[in-house]
């Protein structure tokens, strides 16, 4: 499992928890993210985040 964090705002999104207040739930991997889904906090596409390393 991996975390994508977003090169606007910083907001990221973990594979682990996935975002189930968004119907994506826990254990959603980041390719499986709908293409047509937008970063909750500021509304970037999902083109705009980057895998980071932990």
């Amino acid at each position: 499992m991996k975390k994508w964090r977003c090169l606007v705002c910083d907001f990221v999104y973990d594979e682990v928890l996935g975002l189930p207040e968004e119907d994506i739930p826990a254990g959603t991997c980041w390719q499986d993210v709908p293409e047509s889904w937008t970063c909750r906090d500021c509304g970037a596409p999902k083109s705009d985040f980057q895998m980071i390393e932990i």
